[in-house]
């Protein structure tokens, strides 16, 4: 069985969970709540949970023995179909842990890649799953072959095992160099899309998996885009058209949701759906204030983008779900570490109002709000103009044309020339004396 086809097996199996919480991770009340919810949006069924801390893990089962043995009784006793561990397993961990427990064993990776492979909808997105599942499973090819026997034959007659493991990883490199290149291509064209909108001002969503990103860009556009209550729900880019009060249509697009200890294939693998976060004007990070372990995955996300390199974009924290908070203190402990922040419901669109203003203000940062006086014969300036910035209005006085627009700062040089005066809120700037 091709070891991509393990973790799509764990639909309606009947899963142990187990977490080896190490000494420097971050403690919560529930150390399973997330793996548990992550198994469940997989389609197993959760029959047992396990939690060990150690300083270190064991190098053979990651394990220590003695919560080993007692991992194997509770595998036995609830006839388990397999073991979902919330950590990264080495080939060799795996194989060992399969060997005493005689029942699958898959780690958090592998269970992300499943889900991943399950959602993913559009052709760019089942490229980069597949890439990604496949660098996974190349150092796994030699575990995957074990079983069959090994003939000595001689110098050069390897055994049926041997020769299939070389041929399955010919295969698998050739496979991923394809895909590498595939997406690579289309990284090229996404960047090429990017940057031909930048006449428009583009808001990305980004934020932890199922915080809500999904329903607030349904909830400011009428996008109808899927919203479950489910980790990652979305793993394709949407942009839509939103019409910001006081400010005119922007580009928001929504984007796959970010997890804590997000596999670095996924990273890379997603680099093109990721692009539109890359070129947005600004990241909206989206998180969920009823979540007990908010603080922690706003520091994911925060750890992600930083990733990515794209921590120094300008951001705007959304709290979400304010509507489900059960005491007033917990959002009192966001708004202290993130005063700038501004509380939302998608679902029942309190604080939307708030949300567009601060919006406003965030993408003002870069655009100047200016009048320019210019000859009515200027054609070539006002289409400039009109297809640059936003013109809120325009007033004739005989000769002469006054243009009240909104434009991006680095459109501004090209409008300086002889016979045109440009009127800042506080500046006058006229080429002719300046």
């Amino acid at each position: 069985m091709h070891d991509r086809d393990r973790a799509n097996a764990v639909a309606s199996e009947k899963a142990v969970l187990v977490r080896v919480q190490l000494d420097d991770a971050p403690t919560s009340d529930d150390p399973l709540a997330e793996l548990n919810g992550l198994v469940k949006t997989a389609g197993a069924e959760v029959v047992a949970g396990l939690v060990q801390r150690r300083h270190m893990p064991d190098p053979a089962a990651y394990l220590g023995s003695g919560k080993l043995e007692e991992l194997a009784d509770v595998v036995e006793q609830h006839e388990a179909d397999v073991v979902i561990f919330d950590n990264d397993l080495s080939p060799g961990q795996t194989r060992n842990l399969e060997k005493r427990l005689k029942t699958k064993v898959i780690d958090r990776t592998e269970l992300i890649l499943d889900i991943f492979a399950t959602h993913a909808q559009t052709y760019e997105a089942r490229l980069a799953v597949e890439l990604a599942q496949l660098e996974y499973s190349l150092p796994r090819l030699k575990q995957m072959w074990s079983h069959l026997s090994r003939l000595k034959m001689g110098v050069g007659m390897r055994g049926p095992g041997e020769k299939q493991l070389e041929v399955d990883r010919r295969l698998v490199e050739k496979r991923i160099h394809e895909l590498r290149q595939e997406l690579h291509a289309i990284e090229k064209r996404k960047e090429r899309l990017v940057a031909s909108r930048g006449d428009r001002m583009t808001v990305c969503l980004v934020g932890y998996t199922n915080a809500g990103k999904s329903t607030l860009m349904n909830a400011l556009t009428e996008a109808e885009v899927l919203a479950e209550d489910k980790l990652f729900a979305t793993l394709d880019t949407r942009t839509r058209r939103w019409h910001l009060p006081g400010w005119g249509p922007v580009l928001l697009s929504d984007t796959v949701g970010f997890i804590r200890e997000l596999p670095h294939r996924l990273i890379a693998s997603f680099k093109a759906t990721l692009e539109e976060a890359r070129g947005a004007d600004l990241l909206l990070h989206v998180c969920d204030a009823s979540n007990p372990a908010v603080l922690e995955q706003i520091s994911a996300v925060f750890s992600v983008l930083e990733e990515l390199k794209i921590e120094e974009k300008d951001t705007l924290l959304v709290v979400n779900k304010i509507d489900q908070l059960a005491d007033e203190a917990a959002w009192a402990q966001i708004r202290n570490r993130y005063p700038k922040s501004v509380a939302i419901s998608a679902r029942t669109g309190e604080g939307l109002d708030q949300l567009a203003q601060a919006v406003s203000e965030g993408l003002s940062h870069g655009f100047l709000d200016i009048d320019v006086e210019m000859p009515v014969d200027e054609g070539k300036l006002m289409a400039y103009l009109s297809n640059h910035g936003e013109v809120l209005s325009r007033t004739y006085h005989e000769d002469r044309v006054v243009f009240h627009v909104r434009l991006p700062k680095q459109h501004y040089g090209r409008i300086l020339k002889p016979g045109v005066t440009i009127r800042r809120r506080e500046v006058i700037v006229d080429p002719e004396v300046a």
